[in-house]
């Protein structure tokens, strides 16, 4: 199962056929449940289900009760990503009933974007404040902006925000106009709670556990390490308990780890523990952190001279790629994600690829032949097309995920059930996709020259082996649930009879 990496390689298929992408941006959410294996899953499926999104990771913790997702591509589209999130953790988390270890304000407690290139800060600030205003007029959430988008002094550090938890924010709201949200209502929402959103630099969210299970040692060496009380500059801290392991933890943010590395904040926990008589039990690292943070680390921890970056294999390997033509790249990695032994992305995207490329000779002819009606028509199927190169490989993704809920749960069925359909009916469609393309084709060959005449049969030829490949993936999961041959078999039907009538006509 490929259930994060898939998305990137997926993701270059579609760059291969449409025009290149904007400048790529990051959102690591954070929502307020880490223990109910269903509700994960569906923030996990409202990200993948936006086209150009690419899920990189997520976190759940028990203790935190949160977890912590991390995806990227275009702004837009991870700005819809983020928003769809959102809406389900609205939907489905209820901060009344919430207990954890890590302080929070709403179901969804921070959405922050982060800027992936120098001058993606701009793109990050556009996105913030429409996702403020999407929440607050959709959902009915206050939305305040921090960081880089924080439209007010007082309100730029995340933990200003969440002072005094849900009641002291819902205080300052009633009494302090400076405090009214950027966007939504001047109240909290029953449920939800308020949202914050914001733009930052790269964070990295790094923890150290120690062999106790005395708390107020945790939160004592976390108040002597933090910047806010004279400790390393660049770092934020708390310490909270782990019940789940008997033993408590000193949780850090470091805001700019070139100038509070990791191996900094670790030894300055270390030698803190000492003093207190504690060991270290062992750290861990919450979401991504860049190359570049763990090329100081491993400099610090093995004290090397004269280390360069350009040493580390992946980044020479970068450099020397760095001149290729990007659509040879877009290419090459998306046929080794087909060729790698990972069930995605598999025959649906190649299918879906298939058609997607037949439309594209089919737009060739039709913009020499002047058709522009048809060429408005292929251009639409050959964009869904495309889409549908990345959803195959979510749906399935989406499936494998259902089919790994334990069998006591009393949801699983239906998640099973759902996923199913959804993962039978994307071949479909473009099974559907496929046969519309041929036809469009067929029906423009006259007016084509002469000269590309076989390149329009070359695209119905593909158009014809793209519904057959959807149509035998239909056929292949509608065996594993009888329903679906039910609901599915007019169009099923219907996609048989055009089929039959392409390949006459090819």
């Amino acid at each position: 199962m490929k259930p994060e990496g898939i998305t990137i390689s997926s993701g270059f298929a579609v760059s291969f056929i449409m025009t290149s992408m904007p400048h790529l941006i990051e959102c690591v959410p954070n929502f307020s449940e880490g223990r109910d294996p269903a509700v994960i899953e569906a923030l996990l499926a409202a990200v993948t289900s936006v086209p150009h999104v690419w899920l990189l990771h997520h976190t759940a913790d028990s203790d935190h009760h949160r977890s912590v997702l991390t995806f990227a591509g275009p702004p837009d589209a991870v700005a819809e990503a983020a928003l769809r999130a959102v809406t389900v953790a609205t939907e489905m988390i209820d901060l009344r009933q919430h207990e954890g270890v890590h302080p929070r304000i709403g179901a969804t407690d921070v959405v922050p974007f982060v800027p992936m290139h120098d001058d993606g800060m701009a793109d990050c600030l556009r996105v913030a404040r429409w996702m403020g205003q999407k929440v607050g007029t959709r959902l009915g959430i206050p939305v305040f902006l921090y960081e880089d988008a924080a439209s007010h002094p007082a309100r730029r550090q995340l933990e200003s925000v969440r002072l005094g938890g849900l009641r002291g924010l819902a205080a300052r709201i009633d009494t302090d106009p400076s405090w009214l949200p950027d966007f939504g209502p001047p109240h909290l929402h029953p449920t939800a709670g308020a949202l914050v959103v914001g733009v930052r630099r790269p964070l990295i969210a790094f923890n150290v556990n120690l062999k106790t299970n005395d708390l107020s040692i945790a939160k004592t060496i976390a108040k002597a390490i933090r910047q806010s009380n004279g400790g390393l500059p660049c770092l934020k801290a708390i310490g909270v308990e782990l019940a789940s392991r008997g033993i408590v933890q000193v949780a850090m943010n470091l805001t700019d780890y070139r100038v509070t590395p990791m191996s900094r904040a670790f030894q300055a926990v270390q030698t803190e523990a000492v003093k207190l008589g504690i060991e270290v039990a062992g750290s861990e690292l919450i979401g991504l952190l860049p190359q570049a943070a763990l090329n100081g680390a491993a400099m610090a921890a093995l004290q090397l001279e004269r280390f360069d970056p350009d040493q580390v294999l992946e980044m020479r390997i970068a450099a020397a790629t760095a001149n290729q033509n990007p659509t040879d790249q877009a290419l090459s990695d998306f046929l080794d994600a087909v060729a790698a032994s990972e069930p995605t992305p598999a025959g649906g995207s190649v299918a879906a690829l298939a058609g997607a490329l037949a439309a594209s000779l089919g737009l060739m002819g039709a913009r020499l032949g002047g058709g522009i009606e048809s060429t408005q028509h292929l251009l639409q199927m050959q964009h869904r097309l495309c889409q549908l190169i990345q959803d195959d490989a979510n749906a399935y993704n989406q499936l494998l995920c259902a089919y790994k809920i334990p069998p006591h749960e009393p949801h699983r069925p239906q998640a099973i059930s759902t996923a199913l359909r959804i993962a039978t009916e994307i071949p479909l469609e473009i099974a559907e996709l496929a046969c519309g393309v041929g036809r469009l084709i067929h029906a423009g060959l006259p007016s084509v020259k002469q000269a590309v005449r076989s390149d329009m049969t070359v695209g119905m030829i593909m158009a014809i082996a793209a519904a057959e490949a959807g149509l035998h993936t239909t056929s292949s999961n509608i065996q594993l649930n009888q329903e679906l041959t039910i609901s599915l078999s007019a169009r099923i039907t219907r996609v048989i009879r055009n089929l039959e009538e392409l390949k006459g006509l090819c």
